[in-house]
């Protein structure tokens, strides 16, 4: 159960209702609602995340779904497993990202931007190592797209947690 209650759409103004609309009136927009201005701020960074670079979108979700699982943020990890595999994630990708380490099922640029994404999460930055190995394989636009994406979705699984967002029906997640 959430630890506030929800924003109240009937009395959100037009702009706010309109970006709940658009958002299927899910939890966390109804919750991040109360603040109009950054709610609609935060739904813009999140569909350039989401809509725009050139940052591949299965690589993009596999990097998000991790940053849930890392950050322990149920609600983040079931709307991007949802989301992952209406881009290309595969059903095996998704059962194997809290151990992909040892899963097979994973391409070297896949591996190398699942270890960037659990040091951005668990360390201050990533390792040299870490770093470059990944920069070798992506376009500078494409890592920079990989950082906010990671750094953008540790801040959505925090805000998640904090104000215990209530897990919506499969149906039902954004």
């Amino acid at each position: 159960m959430a630890r506030m209650e929800y924003s109240d759409r009937a009395k959100a103004g037009d702009r706010t209702r309109e970006i709940l609309d658009k958002n299927r009136n899910a939890n966390i927009f109804r919750m991040m609602a109360h603040s109009p201005s950054y709610f609609e701020q935060y739904c813009r960074l999140g569909g350039a995340i989401r809509n725009k670079g050139e940052l591949d979108p299965v690589l993009r979700e596999l990097a998000i779904t991790r940053t849930g699982i890392l950050c322990e943020s149920p609600y983040e990890v079931v709307a991007h497993q949802r989301i992952g595999k209406n881009v290309g994630v595969t059903d095996e990708q998704n059962a194997a990202l809290d151990n992909w380490q040892s899963a097979t099922c994973f391409t070297e640029l896949q591996r190398a931007a699942l270890a960037f994404t659990d040091e951005i999460v668990t360390r201050r930055s990533p390792t040299d190592a870490t770093f470059n190995a990944i920069a070798a394989k992506l376009t500078p636009g494409a890592l920079v797209e990989l950082q906010l994406s990671v750094g953008f979705y540790i801040m959505t699984s925090k805000f998640l947690e904090t104000f215990a967002i209530d897990l919506q029906p499969v149906t039902e997640v954004v």
